[in-house]
């Protein structure tokens, strides 16, 4: 596959291999579509790594995937104001990717349980072994 020459612009259609001939291997298709994913399952994942598609919201997750932190702890490390913070704290809660308890006047945010940790962690490692 030839380099490309600009590779900080998008992908164009021209760029992605394909096959040299339009033929279809029904045994092949036959085995493996019992596991796509569902429509509707693939629009619940959507919506999931949709929330996930936002840098502030990374970054509250990576502050939180070390310890559990209060609001306004959060704020001040993102450097953001507290109401905005609370904002996208609610957004990754409707996902349950953060869990809170209240503790006083103070509010405390965690990741929700192992998966979102491992997910967190996961990605991570993917994206410094490609030098990101």
């Amino acid at each position: 596959m030839p380099k490309r020459e600009r590779p900080d612009l998008p992908l164009q259609e021209s760029d992605a291999p394909s096959c040299d001939s339009p033929l279809v291997h029904l045994d092949t298709v036959r085995q493996v579509q019992p596991g796509v994913l569902p429509v509707p399952e693939a629009q619940c994942m959507a919506e999931f790594f949709g929330v996930l598609a936002d840098p502030t919201r990374l970054r509250l997750l990576s502050a939180l995937a070390n310890r559990e932190l209060c609001v306004c702890d959060l704020a001040a490390i993102v450097k953001m104001g507290e109401s905005a913070v609370s904002h996208q704290l609610r957004v990754l809660r409707s996902q349950r990717l953060v869990k809170y308890r209240k503790a006083g006047r103070n509010v405390y945010y965690s990741l929700a349980d192992h998966h979102i940790i491992s997910l967190y962690q996961e990605v991570s490692e993917h994206l410094q072994e490609q030098n990101l």
